[in-house]
């Protein structure tokens, strides 16, 4: 399974998750877990999902998520599970 990490992060509106999970849905790509909250009008995501059946190139993705993101006016960031995971060693 090939895991990557994804994060939304912006002013919270309509149709954030919709519009996330229609682009992972459209491109065969699973989401494994998700937690989302709001404050004071900020919405933040966090999601884990399996990239092991899309036809996307990671690179790819990353760029569509980007321009996503800018479309809705959130800021969405991946990276591979296994970056993550060192990034964040103790």
């Amino acid at each position: 399974m090939k895991k990557t990490i994804i994060t939304v992060v912006g002013k919270d509106t309509v149709g954030i998750i919709a519009r996330v999970c229609t682009y992972l849905a459209d491109n065969g790509i699973n989401i494994l877990d998700i937690s989302q909250t709001i404050v004071q009008d900020y919405f933040n995501m966090m999601m884990i999902v399996d990239t092991n059946r899309t036809s996307k190139d990671f690179k790819d993705m990353v760029r569509e998520l980007d321009e996503l993101g800018e479309s809705i006016g959130v800021i969405i960031k991946c990276q591979k599970e296994e970056i993550f995971d060192q990034m964040h060693r103790i």
